[in-house]
C-alpha cells in the first residue's frame, strides 16, 4: 500500500516505498525527488502551496499501472503567511548551522589531508635524490614518490572541498537577511499584487482588445477551477498583507523610505542606480528622469522601490543658492 499525502507544511510526499520495489524509477520519471532528511520521494517545491494534481495523478496512475496499490490524501488548505515565514527562518537556521558544522569538518579533513602529506614528502630521500634505476632502493623510492604525490592530490582537493563548504554556508547564512532587504521585500509586494490582479481576472472573466475589431473574452472561472482559484488568491492576500505590515515596519524603524507620487514631484531630485537626476515627470509607479547617453538626454523610469535618495526642488534651489553665495564669497576673496 502506497499512500500519497499533500499536506502545507510538509508538502507532497508518498509512504509505503522500499528499496528494490520498482517505484524509485517511477518516481523520478515523473518529477519526484528522494528526500534524505524526511527519508521518502517528495514533490520538489509543493510545501505550502495547493496539491499539483496533474502530478499527483500522473505519478499514481504509473504506479497502479505498475500493479502498486495507491491511495491519496490532499489537504487543500493553506497556513497564514506568519506561521510559513517562522517555519522558514527557523529551516534556514538550521541549516545554517548544519553547513557550518560540515565546513568546520571539511576544514579539519584539509588539516589533515595537508599534514599526511607534508608527512609522505618528509620521508622522500633528502636534496631531490633521483632514483637508482636498479638499485635495490628503487622500488621504495618510487611508492615514495606515488604516496607523496597521491597525498598531496587528497590534500588539495580537500582544501578545495573546505572552500566550498565555507562558501554554501557564508550564502546559507546570509539567505533570511536578503529575503528580507527592504529592496526585496518591494518588489515582492509589487509582485504578489500583479499576481492577485491576473487571479481576479480569471475569477471574475476579463476581455482584452487586441485592436482590428478582435476582442478575446474569457469566462469567469466556474466549479472546482473556481475554488482552487478563490484558495490562491485568499493565500496571496495573506501574503500581500503580511510583506506590507514588513515593510511599513522597516520604514517605522527608518531602514526604508516609502516613495510615492505623493512625496515626489516634478523638479525634485532622485538618487538611483545611474546618480542623481532630475524628475521631470511622475508616474503611479514610477518618475521620469531625464539621463545624458551619448551627447544626448534620454527619458528613463525609475521605479518607486529603486529610489535611493530623495531631494524637493526647494532643498534643490536652496543648496544651488549655496553653492552659488559660496564661489562669489570665494572669488571676492581671492580678489
Amino acid at each position: 500500500m502506497l499512500t500519497i499525502t499533500h499536506t502545507p507544511e510538509a508538502g507532497t510526499i508518498i509512504e509505503g516505498t522500499s528499496r528494490g520495489d520498482g517505484t524509485a524509477e517511477i518516481l523520478k520519471a515523473n518529477g519526484w525527488r528522494w528526500g534524505r532528511s524526511i527519508g521518502a520521494w517528495y514533490v520538489p517545491q509543493s510545501r505550502d502551496r495547493l496539491p499539483k494534481w496533474w502530478n499527483i495523478n500522473r505519478a499514481a496512475a504509473a504506479l497502479r499501472e505498475a500493479g502498486h496499490e495507491v491511495t491519496i490524501k490532499a489537504d487543500e488548505t493553506f497556513r497564514p503567511t506568519a506561521e510559513v515565514e517562522a517555519d522558514k527562518i527557523e529551516r534556514q537556521a538550521a541549516r545554517v548551522d548544519a553547513l557550518e558544522a560540515k565546513a568546520d569538518r571539511r576544514a579539519a579533513d584539509a588539516d589533515a589531508a595537508d599534514a599526511a602529506a607534508r608527512r609522505a614528502l618528509d620521508r622522500l630521500p633528502e636534496g631531490g635524490e633521483p632514483i637508482k634505476v636498479g638499485h635495490h632502493s628503487e622500488g621504495r623510492h618510487r611508492n615514495a614518490i606515488d604516496k607523496a604525490h597521491n597525498a598531496m592530490g587528497r590534500s588539495v582537493e580537500a582544501d578545495r572541498e573546505a572552500t566550498r563548504a565555507r562558501a554554501r554556508a557564508d550564502v546559507a547564512a546570509k539567505t533570511t537577511d536578503t529575503r528580507y532587504a527592504p529592496e526585496m521585500v518591494a518588489r515582492r509586494i509589487e509582485r504578489i499584487a500583479t499576481d492577485i490582479r491576473g487571479y481576479t481576472r480569471k475569477i471574475e472573466g476579463s476581455s482584452h482588445n487586441f485592436g482590428g475589431g478582435y476582442i478575446e473574452t474569457t469566462a469567469p472561472a466556474t466549479g472546482a477551477y473556481l475554488d482552487r482559484l478563490t484558495t490562491q488568491r485568499a493565500q496571496l492576500e495573506d501574503e500581500h498583507t503580511y510583506w506590507t505590515a514588513v515593510r511599513e515596519a522597516q520604514a517605522a524603524a527608518g531602514q526604508v523610505t516609502i516613495h510615492s507620487r505623493e512625496t515626489i514631484a516634478k523638479g525634485d531630485m532622485i538618487k538611483h542606480r545611474f546618480g542623481w537626476h532630475v524628475v521631470t515627470r511622475v508616474n503611479p509607479k514610477s518618475v521620469t528622469v531625464a539621463l545624458d547617453w551619448n551627447d544626448t538626454t534620454r527619458p528613463c523610469k525609475v521605479d518607486y522601490t529603486d529610489v535611493q535618495g530623495h531631494h524637493t526642488a526647494a532643498e534643490v534651489a536652496a543648496a544651488r543658492a549655496a553653492a552659488a553665495e559660496n564661489t562669489a564669497a570665494e572669488t571676492a576673496a581671492a580678489s
